[in-house]
């Protein structure tokens, strides 16, 4: 893992403080490219652990993404964020973004190799 971007992880870090799911960011990480917004790291969990939740064969995993989870990184608010945290994200290939619906990433902030402000959108034609 290379050497994390400061102004990135000062990014992160205002997302993770303001409970905010606003901050469009696209990034590349070893060629991909994944656009959307950024949730704080307890808002991302939850989420992830209501999808489980409602999975007969995935449920057993909620627990890992679950408030208990969550809370680990509240008891360490004097630490930088270690990665970002992608709700409503798409992986752009060619002229689509995959999943159509958007999805849940969680992305190390030192495998991101470039990254811009905002997100791109993409057309089906």
């Amino acid at each position: 893992m290379s050497k994390p971007d400061h102004l990135l992880v000062d990014i992160a870090t205002i997302v993770e403080s303001e409970q905010s799911n606003q901050m469009s960011l696209t990034v590349v990480v070893q060629g991909a490219v994944i656009t959307g917004r950024l949730a704080p790291e307890v808002v991302w969990r939850e989420r992830v652990a209501e999808v489980l939740e409602d999975s007969e064969r995935l449920g057993p995993f909620a627990a890992v993404f679950g408030p208990a989870a969550a809370d680990a990184r509240a008891s360490r608010p004097d630490e930088p964020p270690t990665h970002l945290h992608f709700h409503v994200a798409r992986i752009l290939q060619g002229s689509f973004g995959i999943p159509e619906t958007g999805g849940m990433y969680r992305i190390a902030i030192g495998d991101v190799n470039a990254w811009t402000v905002g997100d791109f959108s993409y057309s089906d034609g």
